[in-house]
């Protein structure tokens, strides 16, 4: 007898541990690995926000059929606890289609949110509501979005995937989604003034502020910071203290790690921290907010020392833009100015063998971007994603429960057994060596 009541005792207690997660926000930083992490808090002489967090672990994030893995297999992974292929979303590679944790957590009225600095319907906030062969049906993608209603706040780019081409969009099939967005209750917002105005009493918001992604981090003016969005995201998801899960996608640290841009990734993960602090600041506020920090891979092989034990933190920090900004207003066939451009936006001096190396590569910009790395000792390994499993960052109830080295499956069935949603998944298994 006394045993059994000791079993029931730890029963309660273990599911009163989990019952104290009300609402989660998971961030996404797209490609940021621990060296970029690293790397940012050293340019910025402090710990990032996120470095704080008590609770830190270690994710493995191949495919099913890669041990390098795209963002809609990683997205997949995070959204619903499945290895698919490279490519695919939330569709297994024998066809299944597999449920998303804002799918089920719908069924149990819980509302949900994406804020993304890309279209709304690339890979990572693709993978939290559609389910497409292929990564590619962007049309498609935004399709399932405004039809099944499974997210309620939207924010980021990519109206033209809604728009049929005769009103500047991309679609053939003359569908104008926002207007059945509209006709189903949600609020169009396109400008950051008009989103300043949403009312916290608003229901369901989609916000696009661009025809494709939003401008980087380091030259946007005109549309909203993440910070801005994320805030304004959580005032409405949290109006009436009802559950929510809310997801947000640092999405433009990956595409300046393919461009082997150090100051790009600099100012993109800065810009990925300062929403995190708007989330952790609600968390601190409420006791009942599980604040995951994550990654869905890494992308460059980027390292920290390209030799003679050293990184020139001091000149990364004269660096003032990115590549694509400088190759997109000057021409490395004008030497003397593409130089002095160089040496007015980053305090370095290029050679006359960087310039022939510059000319003579089939991507100047990639090449300017290693070549810069090259002279304060940064190195990168690659142009696409690495292997390297990524760093994990937990905050709030639960958080406790996201350490050790861990599949980057398991983090969407940690979060509904946290929040008491029922989920089912198959056991793991290694992908197909090619």
């Amino acid at each position: 007898m006394k045993r059994l009541f000791t079993l029931i005792l730890i029963s309660l207690l273990v599911a009163l541990a989990f019952s104290q997660v009300k609402n989660v926000i998971y961030l996404i930083g797209d490609g940021m690995g621990l060296s970029q992490v690293y790397l940012t808090s050293m340019l910025e002489g402090r710990p990032l926000s996120f470095m704080k967090t008590p609770y830190i672990g270690l994710v493995k994030t191949h495919s099913a059929n890669s041990w390098v893995t795209d963002s809609a297999a990683a997205g997949t992974a995070l959204a619903s606890g499945f290895k698919t292929n490279n490519g695919m979303i939330n569709i297994l590679p024998d066809g299944t289609v597999v449920p998303t944790i804002f799918e089920v957590a719908k069924t149990y009225g819980v509302r949900t949110g994406i804020v993304v600095t890309c279209r709304v319907t690339h890979a990572t906030p693709a993978a939290f509501y559609a389910h497409v062969k292929s990564r590619d049906e962007e049309n498609e993608i935004a399709r399932q979005l405004v039809e099944n209603e499974t997210v309620d706040v939207v924010m980021g780019g990519g109206w033209a995937n809604f728009l049929p081409k005769d009103l500047g969009g991309k679609r053939d099939d003359n569908l104008n989604l926002i207007e059945l967005a509209k006709e189903k209750g949600y609020i169009y917002v396109k400008t950051r003034e008009e989103l300043s105005k949403i009312s916290a009493d608003s229901d369901k918001i989609l916000a696009l502020f661009a025809p494709s992604h939003l401008d980087p981090a380091s030259s946007r003016k005109e549309q909203p910071m993440l910070y801005e969005m994320v805030e304004k995201a959580l005032e409405i998801l949290s109006k009436d203290d009802e559950p929510f899960f809310l997801m947000v996608e640092g999405s433009q640290i990956d595409w300046e790690a393919h461009d082997n841009d150090i100051y790009g990734v600099w100012k993109e993960v800065v810009e990925f921290d300062k929403a995190v602090q708007v989330a952790l600041d609600f968390a601190l506020k409420r006791g009942d907010t599980l604040v995951i920090v994550t990654a869905d891979h890494e992308t460059g092989g980027l390292g920290l020392s390209s030799g003679d034990y050293r990184v020139d933190v001091d000149k990364i920090r004269n660096f003032k833009k990115t590549t694509d900004w400088i190759m997109a207003n000057y021409s490395p066939k004008d030497r003397e100015k593409f130089k002095k451009a160089i040496e007015e936006y980053f305090g370095l001096t290029l050679s006359d063998e960087d310039l022939n190396r510059i000319s003579m590569s089939k991507n100047p910009k990639i090449e300017l971007g290693r070549i810069l790395g090259e002279k304060v000792s940064v190195g990168w390994t690659t142009t696409t994603h690495s292997g390297t499993p990524v760093p994990i960052f937990a905050f709030g109830p639960g958080a406790e429960n996201f350490t050790g080295f861990l599949d980057n499956t398991e983090i969407p069935r940690i979060i509904m057994k946290l929040t008491g949603y029922s989920l089912q998944y198959p056991l793991l298994k290694e992908p197909v060596t090619k």
